[in-house]
Formats: structure tokens, sequence, C-alpha cells
């Protein structure tokens, strides 16, 4: 994924913290583009990117390409659940940067998924909010939090950064407070 971010032009800004696990929450994401966008970020900053796929596309032909692109399958009617499925492979490794797209979807939803938060705070890892500025075809690495268990206070540095971003499609950017990526109500 690498070579293909180089070549289309992207960089990188912002830093990591110190540790080398953690859970990028990625947003906006309005374009399959964003999930190579995601990808390639995280490879730029020296670290093999890992996300997460039902365990069903791990099988037959499609998993070592799934592996190889960092995928980490997940069961998701084993008895725990992905939290403590995902708690268990940050503790298995010594680096692990784990990328959830908070939306869950590329449409315009103010139903942001709190997976992302819940496996970092199972995990003991920090959350470091990331997102595509396609303007300048920048990948940016944000604000990093760490999870008390108070999400609205957790997760307030994240929503001002993310509305300094420039998504493909900003048109299907909602947030939770219901406004879109200008701070304003829908139309």
């Amino acid at each position: 994924m690498l070579g293909w971010y180089l070549r289309a032009g992207w960089t990188i800004e912002g830093t990591l913290p110190a540790t080398r696990k953690f859970v990028l929450m990625g947003a906006p994401h309005t374009s399959n583009w964003d999930f190579p966008v995601f990808l390639g970020t995280v490879e730029a900053a020296g670290l093999r990117p890992r996300f997460i796929g039902k365990d069903s596309l791990f099988k037959g032909p499609m998993g070592g390409f799934m592996r190889g692109l960092g995928g980490v399958p997940v069961d998701r009617s084993a008895p725990g659940g992905m939290v403590e499925q995902m708690a268990a492979q940050f503790a298995l490794h010594g680096e692990f940067a784990l990328i959830i797209a908070a939306e869950g979807t590329r449409d315009p939803t103010t139903r942001w998924h709190t997976g992302f938060y819940r496996i970092a705070q199972a995990a003991g890892v920090p959350i470091v909010c990331a997102g595509p500025d396609y303007e300048r075809r920048v990948g940016i690495f944000g604000p990093t939090i760490v999870p008390t268990g108070d999400y609205e206070a957790d997760m307030a540095p994240a929503w001002p950064f993310f509305r300094t971003l420039k998504p493909k499609r900003p048109e299907r950017v909602l947030f939770p407070d219901g406004n879109d990526l200008y701070g304003h109500p829908p139309a």
C-alpha cells in the first residue's frame, strides 16, 4: 500500500505517541479510497497497519491476501466478542496499530461507533485521531486520547480536529452532534 500512497503524492503530518500500540480512529470515512489512504498513512509512519475483518473473509484464497494487508480476523459469534478478541491481539504483539473507521459506513451518519474506544480502553492503549486531507493529499495524525471511561470528555478534542480535514466527499460527513463538517445542521 505504501508504494501506491507515495506514487499518488500522499504524505503524512502530525506525530504518533511513543508507544507502538494504539487504536487509530480514522475519520471522516466518505469514500472507498479512505481505506488505502488510512493503510498508507500508517505504513508511511513506519508501522504495519492492522484492521479488523469478519473471519469469513480470511478463509480460502482471500485469507493470505487479507492477512498480508494487515487484516485480523474476528469471530463475531465467539463469547466475549470483538472487544476482547482485539484486546488479546494487542497483548500478543509488541507493535499493533489498529485502524478503525469510526463511522462504520461511508454514508452520512450521526451514529458513530464506539468500538474503537472500548477496544482501546480494554487493551490499555491510546487512541490516535487520524484522517485524510484530500485537498492537500496528506494523511494527518491528530490528537492522542487516553481513554478514562468518560467517553464524552475524552472525545472532546477529536471533533474539532476531524472538522479541519478535507474528505473526498464532504457532503457525506455528519458528526455525533448532528452537524455537518462545517458545524451546521444538515440541510
